[in-house]
């Protein structure tokens, strides 16, 4: 990235297991970017940069409700050269890398993929509206914005594996906060055919078995390693009832409060997922309070997303056209 000087980093806005995320501005125009630096060093973390990067690549920006990639860097030591999907050398190296289980190029050479994407000014969601007063007609829109976001992801073939507020971003540039879904590093691009063709049942018929993903809105299914589409209609339902009730517990790493419903059990929190995998008959209290304003189509509509039958839950689409209905109530 230096040695280009495209972009100047001027603060570190987060990190995790894989990747430090920084604000950073484009030196000729001024423009503010999200740039996310992924080491490429193992096949493992190899692997899960070229998942991110397949991913947010496929979505090209073609929803407002999805961060948009703007470049892809790939960084070798001092040398930086833009990575494109095909058959260029350190495409095809990072490829092989994760392929083989071992890595093919110099060991004595550092590999960094730079994800540059737009900026959100409004942090995260869990910031966004845990430091704000509860707004019943903000988490009906907000429920809507995700809703649509699933689905232009499942129409397009990817499952996300990871959905949770600290992975929604917020955009207050227009003045109206506007979610875009972010962090694909554990998202996964289906193959639906032939003709490359998907509809959101096609993509929800692909199943897959890699464990992952956050506890607290995994679906049961996750836990066992065999799922498919629907387990982001699960964590979707996670975080609609979370975020309607203001049901929040601490994270253990970041040792932050985080939107998020779950059991408790002999004073333990239990996810919501593992306590139906262990008893599928269990039913959830929707709501936990008896003080919260629900209404009961949307309680009703929670209960199917929260189903132990993958098969039961609604598709994204499904979604869409119900909380545009309460928007509309909202309104």
């Amino acid at each position: 990235m230096a040695a280009e000087a495209k972009y100047e980093l001027l603060r570190e806005l987060g990190r995790g297991n894989f990747g430090v995320v920084y604000e950073a501005v484009v030196r000729r125009t001024g423009a503010r970017r999200a740039v996310k630096r992924l080491h490429c060093g193992s096949p493992e973390s190899a692997e899960l940069a070229l998942q991110e990067f397949r991913a947010l690549k496929s979505l090209a920006g073609r929803h407002g409700n999805v961060v948009a990639l703007h470049e892809a860097v790939l960084q070798r030591d001092g040398e930086a050269s833009s990575l494109q999907c095909g058959h260029s050398e350190a495409y095809l190296n990072l490829v092989e890398t994760a392929l083989k289980g071992e890595r093919i190029f110099d060991p004595g050479r550092a590999y960094y993929l730079w994800l540059v994407m737009e900026f959100c000014s409004g942090g995260d969601m869990n910031r966004y509206l845990l430091s704000r007063r509860p707004d019943p007609a903000l988490n009906v829109n907000f429920a809507l914005q995700l809703s649509n976001a699933v689905a232009f992801l499942h129409l397009n073939n990817v499952v996300h594996r990871d959905l949770k507020p600290g992975n929604v971003l917020v955009c207050e540039s227009a003045g109206t906060p506007v979610l875009k879904v972010a962090d694909f590093g554990l998202s996964k691009v289906c193959n639906v055919g032939s003709h490359g063709q998907a509809t959101s049942s096609t993509t929800g018929k692909a199943w897959l078995s890699q464990a992952c993903g956050t506890a607290f809105y995994m679906a049961p299914e996750v836990w066992e390693g065999h799922f498919t589409a629907k387990a982001d209609i699960f964590a979707l339902g996670i975080i609609v009832w979370a975020m309607l009730e203001r049901i929040t517990f601490v994270d253990g790493e970041s040792n932050r409060q985080q939107l998020g419903s779950y059991v408790q059990h002999a004073g333990q929190l239990v996810p919501v997922g593992q306590a139906l995998l262990e008893n599928p008959r269990m039913e959830l209290r929707i709501p936990r309070n008896r003080r919260s304003h629900i209404d009961t189509s949307v309680v009703q509509l929670i209960r199917k997303m929260l189903s132990v039958n993958p098969q039961e839950r609604p598709s994204a689409c499904d979604l869409i056209e119900c909380f545009q209905q309460r928007v509309a109530c909202a309104n």
